[in-house]
């Protein structure tokens, strides 16, 4: 396995990351996600990806659960927040109040003392950057969090954030989590020349399609068991199915 740095901060994280979206905690059963994540720590993988949101926090449960064996040191944990965990009108979003409220929830079903990075999942139009920024901050500085980072921002947003940090002296975010991958390639326009201009790595999601690059749809089949046969979490996977994805993968 090789390590690169994240950014220009000094952690390095392995080149293959391991996520938890759609998978553990619901999906797929506890015993296969402990079992895939050991054998994915035994070949050198490193970075660890979940979110409170993934099955309402179980996703992260499985994660931490299966990890906990090894030393805390040689392994990479990373969650988010912004969408919704609940019905309250505060219970959503990047206010200081839901940030604050859902890193401690994370850390306690974690079991854990600090997350490695911490993302803002979507951007809160509701919400000034200087408040969730700020609030970020604040956990850095007790040790909650090591680093600070956002998913699914836009270039103009990323800049904002950006200069919003250095404003106010904040810790600037030091990873972006775009979804990247032979279909979607949105971010090499700008995104990325941004976040190089200031230091911003990327670790991206859904490298193969949600299994679409794979091939296992060919002809548009589905085979049983796959995720695009889950009708509870397929509907990406029957988009890109529909969308004529299926023709350019099979030629």
């Amino acid at each position: 396995m090789k390590y690169r740095r994240v950014g220009r901060s000094g952690l390095k994280v392995s080149e293959i990351s391991l996520g938890s979206w759609l998978t553990y905690g619901k999906s797929v059963e506890d015993d296969t996600a402990t079992r895939t994540i050991r054998r994915a720590y035994e070949l050198g993988i490193n970075s660890f990806d979940s979110a409170n949101v993934y099955e309402r926090g179980e996703g992260e449960k499985a994660m931490a659960k299966a990890l906990r064996t090894f030393p805390r040191e040689s392994y990479i944990i990373t969650t988010k927040a912004f969408w919704p965990m609940g019905h309250g009108v505060n219970d959503r979003g990047l206010s200081r109040k839901h940030v604050f409220e859902q890193l401690h929830a994370s850390l306690k079903r974690m079991e854990l003392d600090y997350v490695d990075i911490f993302y803002c999942h979507r951007y809160d139009t509701e919400t000034p950057v200087e408040e969730t920024l700020r609030t970020i901050d604040d956990m850095i500085r007790q040790g909650k969090v090591l680093y600070a980072g956002v998913s699914e921002w836009t270039a103009a947003q990323i800049e904002e954030a950006v200069a919003v940090a250095d404003r106010y002296l904040l810790d600037r975010i030091v990873v972006n989590q775009p979804v990247y991958n032979m279909i979607n390639r949105y971010i090499e326009p700008e995104i990325i020349p941004v976040s190089e201009t200031y230091g911003i790595g990327q670790i991206v999601f859904s490298p193969l399609a949600q299994g679409v690059l794979t091939g296992k749809y060919r002809g548009g089949r589905i085979p049983e068991g796959t995720r695009a046969s889950n009708p509870a979490i397929n509907k990406q996977v029957q988009d890109l199915i529909a969308s004529g994805v299926i023709t350019k993968v099979d030629s």
